[in-house]
């Protein structure tokens, strides 16, 4: 089986390969009761969340083609069929963790590969109408299992016991999958889930660290959020792994509130292309609540008491930033919580953002950026094959009626693997 290429030294190249998951039927079953304990934070429609997600996936396809676009559903399924050994062991995980009578080992040995799949996701058996756990509906947003650090992929840990069987799914497709086994074979994989590799602290503080907290900033800049998901012992020991790999000259700490509306840095800012990043003004500008060190494989720590000064001083000394809801009250309020700041950039200077945060497109276009729909995106795209190269400074909004309920933007709802080099670029 062909080798998936991995790569990506910034937020904003080209990007070539990536990871999403369409909403799931697990998500269906999850009632108002639950949602709390489950981490998503309203119930939803689940037809037009996937109708929504569905455009979100044509728009990407539409610059990296259907081939680049991968479904982690799929891949879960490809190694179930070409790897049972590791099948068996990921049951008997599930069923140790969901602490199931050691009888279900058998039956869900014994389920086909596809059905196999479905229970380990949804958590439900529709042909026995069986619920043999919870679903996990955050594995939609896909940035939060894995993260690409040049050719290197970390395999995060998430905090909350709610995610922990995406954790187990994410490192049964990167060690388990035919096309990541060079990856894996190189020991290019850095498994954070590793005990022997990363303990606790001697405090008893555990290793956290989600995806939306990994931001490969630039090309010798990866920044870590200490956040309400990401610990302080998560980033040091993350720290001293990818320096003792020599993958990145600068790891750099970025403390935030630990709060629900800051869960992650990526809810904060997001780079769009060299010279511009859209941000939460209070935290990322002001630097309200946050600081910032700069931890260097060699030479002195550096500390800035905002985001800006920092990015001004290391990374663009004419970065300009655009602020989410125009940088005014409540709008910037509202809009940061429905994600406005939360954008991926599918090459530089051209982003996908939802479409319900409106003072914050007023302030993208004054940036000089168009607002292009989604649907007639697709339309245009579809009539004339080299449309997405012709785009420039563009910001393509998708529906989000329900996608944005369950708090997470098209950055949360992204794995990029692989990313046109900077030296490439």
């Amino acid at each position: 089986m062909k080798q998936i290429e991995v790569y990506a030294d910034s937020e904003i190249n080209t990007l070539e390969t990536v990871i999403v998951h369409k909403p799931d039927s697990g998500i269906s079953r999850i009632s108002p009761s639950k949602s709390d304990e489950l981490l998503f934070d309203d119930i939803v429609h689940l037809p037009l969340m996937r109708k929504e997600h569905h455009t979100f996936v044509k728009v990407m396809e539409a610059f990296v083609k259907s081939s680049g676009v991968l479904e982690i559903e799929d891949l879960i399924l490809e190694t179930i069929e070409s790897n049972p050994d590791m099948t068996t062991e990921l049951i008997n995980k599930v069923v140790d963790h969901e602490h199931l009578p050691t009888a279900h080992k058998d039956i869900l040995l014994g389920l086909s590969p596809t059905d196999l799949k479905t229970v380990l996701i949804t958590g439900y058996h529709p042909e026995t109408d069986h619920i043999f756990f919870d679903p996990i509906p955050n594995l939609i947003f896909t940035r939060d299992i894995a993260t690409t650090v040049k050719d290197h992929i970390i395999l995060t840990k998430a905090a909350k016991i709610a995610r922990y069987r995406e954790n187990l799914l994410t490192r049964f497709v990167f060690m388990g999958h035919e096309s990541f086994s060079d990856v894996y074979q190189h020991k290019k994989l850095i498994n954070l889930n590793n005990l022997d590799e990363f303990p606790p602290s001697k405090k008893g503080e555990v290793v956290s660290i989600e995806g939306g907290d990994l931001m490969m900033l630039a090309e010798d800049y990866l920044l870590v959020g200490c956040s309400e998901r990401t610990t302080t012992h998560a980033f040091h020991s993350l720290k001293e792994s990818l320096f003792a790999k020599n993958l990145v000259k600068n790891v750099v700490q970025v403390k935030i509130p630990n709060d629900r509306f800051c869960m992650h840095i990526d809810t904060l800012f997001t780079r769009l292309d060299k010279n511009k990043i859209i941000c939460y003004k209070p935290i990322v500008y002001d630097g309200m609540s946050s600081t910032i060190e700069v931890h260097r494989a060699e030479g002195p720590t550096g500390y800035y008491p905002s985001i800006k000064d920092f990015m001004l001083e290391e990374i663009n000394p004419t970065m300009e930033f655009i602020f989410t809801g125009h940088g005014e009250s409540p709008y910037q309020e509202r809009e940061q919580w429905t994600d406005g700041c939360n954008l991926v950039a599918v090459k530089p200077g051209v982003g996908i953002t939802y479409d319900r945060n409106l003072k914050t497109e007023l302030a993208l276009k004054e940036s000089g950026f168009s607002i292009l729909k989604a649907d007639e995106f697709i339309r245009q795209s579809d009539i004339d094959h080299g449309f997405t190269n012709s785009l420039t400074n563009t910001i393509i909004t998708i529906p989000s009626s329900e996608l944005s309920r369950a708090r997470g933007g098209s950055h949360c709802m992204t794995c990029p693997i692989k990313r046109k080099s900077i030296l490439d670029a």
